[in-house]
C-alpha cells in the first residue's frame, strides 16, 4: 500500500529521526547535551580515566616535508627573484624549517607518555589532539607508534578538516561547537602541552591560563615548549608591569625544551605512581 499524505508529512516522522527538526535553531540547547553525552559516554566506554592535551600549529611540517617546501619556494623564486611574494614565501619556509624539530618532539611526547600510562588495561594521561595535521598528527603519531590509545577532537569548519591516520578510530570525534570541544579538552586532563602554533594555539592556551588564574579549573599543568619561542612571541612580564596579572601567575605555566622534560615535570607535579 502507498505512504498516504498523513504519513508522508515531516510531521508524522519522529522527532528524534527527523534531521530537519534536529537543525533547527530552537533545538540549539537539545544539540549542545548530546554534543556533550555523546563524546562522553564514549570516554566512558573505553576507560579513558585521564588525559594530556596536545596543542600546536596545524601547519608545522615535519622536517623533510618542510625542506621540500623550502626547497620548492627557493625555486620558484629563482624564476621570479624580484616578486616580493616569493621572497616573502620563502622566509617563512626557512621559519617553518626552524620550527619543524618540534614535529618530532610532540611524536615523542606522545610515544613517551602514552608507553609510560598504557599498559595492563590502565588508560591514564591518554594523548588528546585537536586532531588535525602538524603537531597534532605528531602527538597522536606519537601513541600510535607504541600501539596506544589517543583522541582526535576534530571541529567543523568552513574548510574542511579531515581527522588524521594516527587518531584511534573510537575516539576520533567531530564537534560542531567549539564550546563542547573546549570543555572535552580539558575535562579529563592532568596537563596542557603547547607547541608553536596560530590563533587557535593561542586560544585554547589563553582560556586554560585564565581558568587555572580564577580557579574554575585546578590541577592542569602547563607546559610550554621552546623557552625561546615563546618569550619572544609573548612578553609575560609586561601584564605584570602593568598590573594586569600577578606575579604569581606567571607559575601557571613552565618551560620545557623536550618531550622528556615536559613529561618530568607533569609527573613531578601530580607524583602520579607513572613509569617516566
Amino acid at each position: 500500500m502507498s505512504d498516504s499524505p498523513q504519513s508522508s508529512s515531516s510531521a508524522y516522522t519522529r522527532a528524534d529521526s527527523d534531521p530537519a527538526f534536529l537543525q533547527r535553531d530552537e533545538l540549539r540547547a537539545a544539540r549542545l547535551q548530546l554534543e556533550w553525552l555523546k563524546s562522553e559516554l564514549i570516554h566512558q566506554e573505553e576507560g579513558i580515566e585521564s588525559t594530556i592535551v596536545v596543542f600546536g600549529s596545524a601547519r608545522l611540517l615535519e622536517p623533510a616535508a618542510a625542506q621540500d617546501k623550502l626547497q620548492q619556494a627557493e625555486l620558484e623564486l629563482t624564476h621570479s627573484p624580484n616578486d616580493p611574494e616569493k621572497t616573502r614565501a620563502v622566509q617563512i619556509a626557512k621559519n617553518q624549517l626552524s620550527l619543524a624539530p618540534y614535529y618530532n618532539e610532540a611524536r615523542e611526547f606522545g610515544r613517551l607518555v602514552s608507553s609510560a600510562c598504557q599498559f595492563d588495561g590502565r588508560c591514564e594521561y591518554v594523548v588528546v589532539t585537536g586532531g588535525g595535521p602538524g603537531i597534532m598528527e605528531a602527538g597522536n603519531r606519537g601513541a600510535a607508534d607504541v600501539g596506544a590509545k589517543s583522541i582526535g577532537l576534530n571541529v567543523d569548519l568552513p574548510f574542511e578538516q579531515m581527522p588524521n591516520s594516527y587518531i584511534t578510530p573510537s575516539l576520533c570525534f567531530k564537534f560542531r561547537y567549539f564550546a563542547l570541544r573546549k570543555m572535552h579538552f580539558l575535562y579529563r586532563a592532568k596537563a596542557l602541552v603547547v607547541f608553536p602554533g596560530g590563533f587557535g594555539t593561542m586560544d585554547e592556551l589563553f582560556e586554560t591560563l585564565t581558568l587555572l588564574q580564577t580557579g574554575k579549573v585546578q590541577d592542569v599543568s602547563v607546559v610550554l615548549i621552546g623557552k625561546a619561542y615563546w618569550e619572544d612571541l609573548i612578553n609575560w612580564k609586561k601584564f605584570v608591569e602593568f598590573g594586569l596579572i600577578s606575579p604569581r601567575d606567571l607559575s601557571l605555566f613552565h618551560y620545557a625544551e623536550t618531550a622528556r622534560e615536559a613529561w618530568e615535570i607533569i609527573v613531578q607535579e601530580h607524583h602520579e605512581g607513572t613509569d617516566s
